[in-house]
């Protein structure tokens, strides 16, 4: 039987461990870090807290009595996902004290950080969209949906990994699914159309074209803006598509001139956009039938380190 994450004995009596014995646990992890990583990062939509959760893995890795674990793979998984799950706890506990809308943090990934991204489901499970989604969940709840759907482990695996039985897993994913099924269906991955739809949007944007992003935008779009107190953003979700327009328009007017630089962000093409008063934006959308549906604005300096 592996060992249970609470139980992690010191291999010498003060606790220290040679150069080597550290150099080959940190050997076994990096083998499985991008899947590690993908895994936290999914549970807890920030790149950040996906690094501290491997960094605290590492630890216990370090000290387990690592001769005793069958499956290192599954092992990590499990410290991972139990600790995500705790920070998922913490962090909504604390989401009263965030200025405005909480996004998640966007990601560059070209390459990936997280491995292969070669089927639409894996990049799907990453976008911006869907995270902003599984913000509605339970800890128990996304972890059961992210191993399950963007892993695809089966109910008795995750069970494991859970320390719940495989019904009450399959449970939790039914009552997941329903909770972000509908709208997730106002979302396409169809690759071709967003490429098609950003690239109009950009052009429309920039040029401060009225008319073409109003029929860009659909009837019930939504803009969300993160600027966590520390930029200027809009603090409520932005609702209606004329009221989405004045936004964006307004946003170009005060910042003119723009500079767009196209990238691909959470498996997904995406621009970041500096404006003349200094203000970073990474923006992604959400598209459905032809149509925008949803605009993600993240500004918040420290969610976008690596636009710098």
């Amino acid at each position: 039987m592996e060992p249970d994450r609470g139980d992690l004995p010191q291999r010498t009596a003060d606790g220290r461990v040679s150069p080597a014995e550290a150099a080959q646990a940190a050997g076994v992890l990096d083998v499985h870090r991008p899947m590690l990583l993908g895994l936290a990062y999914r549970l807890l939509g920030s790149r950040h807290d996906a690094e501290d959760i491997l960094q605290e893995a590492y630890l216990r890795w370090l000290r387990v009595d690592r001769a005793e674990v069958r499956d290192p793979r599954r092992y990590l998984s499990r410290v991972v996902t139990h600790l995500s799950m705790d920070r998922l706890r913490a962090r909504q506990a604390a989401r009263e004290t965030y200025v405005g809308s909480w996004l998640p943090e966007p990601v560059p990934t070209a390459p990936s950080p997280f491995g292969p991204l070669e089927r639409a489901e894996l990049r799907d499970s990453i976008s911006t969209a869907l995270l902003h989604l599984l913000e509605r969940l339970t800890p128990p709840e996304r972890a059961v949906y992210v191993l399950h759907t963007a892993f695809e482990l089966p109910y008795a695996e995750i069970a494991e990994l859970l320390d719940r039985s495989a019904e009450d897993c399959r449970q939790l994913h039914h009552r997941a699914s329903i909770r972000i099924g509908r709208d997730q269906r106002r979302f396409t991955v169809d690759r071709a159309e967003q490429e098609r739809l950003l690239e109009a949007f950009i052009a429309a944007a920039t040029e401060g074209d009225l008319a073409a992003l109003t029929e860009l935008v659909a009837a019930d779009a939504t803009v969300w803006s993160d600027g966590g107190g520390r930029v200027r953003a809009a603090r409520n979700p932005i609702t209606r598509a004329d009221r989405v327009v004045r936004f964006l328009l307004g946003i170009r007017t005060k910042g003119w001139p723009l500079t767009v630089r196209r990238t691909e962000l959470n498996g997904q093409p995406a621009v970041v956009v500096a404006t003349a008063a200094g203000d970073v934006y990474a923006v992604t959308l959400g598209t459905t039938a032809g149509r925008i549906t949803d605009i993600f604005l993240v500004a918040n300096p420290d969610k976008l380190s690596w636009a710098a």
